[in-house]
């Protein structure tokens, strides 16, 4: 079963001399990072791509299921799928059982070749080998969101509640344990109000931390250049206008001029400094010195034209 979704440096791991695989090349290789922009803006999901190389037709993992949904892009050369559907509906990599072995037969079986994707969703058992010689695929691992997530992302706002907050009543009366849970589940029933899913979706795409881009060689400050190119370090950034009238962006609060600087960004484009000055009536040398502090934190990052 293979469970790496969470991104990591550079790995390689050999089987038998049969296959190579890169985790996070979209750390390392600017198409594979741009592909995962456009799926992070589409899915609202982290994603996290992997680079396949086989040799042989042997099979490098054996028949196993992943834990999140995948997206196959076959580059070069062809894979053999042998897919063979879940046995336990939707698992997780933290569960409560593991999913039974599969029949001994697939329910399908494809070859991909060079321009071929696939999607597999989480839970399906499959078992994938070159067919013709060298093979290259990425994979690009979808992050799973259940309700789970959603539960805890409200258990810890629920922090502010004085009834979350109080000390649970281990050693009061039985009706007083009785009266204590009725507000409890007043507060967790309110929590999940109709828009609970939007919310929690907005707060986790507003906090997503950036992608790493390294804006060399500009290591110190951002340069008052209308010429460099700037764009935002995550696909899912939400820009909101907070009570007091101003600007929120990945927990970072500006003045209400700002948004004009921001907003251009968040589609993804790489926008000349130039451009943002003019649009938001700044000079240069504001902008860049706004850039400046979102490169630092990894909101942002600079390029040359």
């Amino acid at each position: 079963m293979w469970q790496r979704i969470q991104p990591s440096r550079l790995h390689e791991q050999l089987h038998d001399g049969a296959s190579l695989v890169l985790d996070a090349v979209d750390e390392l290789h600017q198409p594979a990072e741009r592909l995962a922009h456009g799926l992070e803006g589409v899915f609202r999901s982290r994603v996290q791509i992997n680079m396949y190389v086989s040799w042989t037709a042997t099979e490098g993992f054996g028949t196993h299921w992943d834990d999140h949904d995948v997206i196959v892009v076959q580059l070069e050369g062809a894979k053999r799928w042998r897919l063979y559907g879940p046995t336990r509906i939707n698992p997780l990599h933290r569960d409560t059982e593991a999913p039974e072995p599969p029949a001994d037969e697939p329910l399908e079986e494809v070859v991909l070749r060079a321009g071929d994707m696939l999607y597999l969703p989480r839970g399906w058992w499959h078992a994938v080998a070159a067919t013709e010689g060298r093979s290259l695929h990425l994979t690009c691992g979808l992050q799973t969101t259940t309700g789970a997530d959603l539960l805890g992302w409200l258990s810890d706002r629920l922090r502010t509640s004085e009834t979350v907050r109080a000390h649970l009543p281990v050693f009061a009366q039985p009706q007083d344990q009785a009266d204590y849970l009725e507000l409890l589940r007043k507060e967790v029933t309110d929590a999940l109000h109709d828009s609970a899913i939007a919310d929690f979706l907005i707060a986790r795409d507003g906090n997503e931390p950036g992608r790493p881009m390294p804006s060399l060689p500009f290591l110190d400050a951002v340069p008052a250049r209308e010429d460099l190119h700037v764009r935002l370090t995550t696909a899912r950034a939400q820009l909101t206008d907070n009570d007091q009238g101003q600007v929120v962006l990945v927990e970072w609060t500006f003045a209400p001029p700002v948004h004009a600087v921001l907003s251009p960004l968040l589609d993804g484009s790489s926008v000349p400094l130039g451009h943002l000055a003019e649009t938001s009536g700044l000079t240069v040398g504001q902008v860049a010195g706004l850039i400046t502090e979102l490169v630092n934190a990894n909101i942002a990052a600079v390029s040359e034209p």
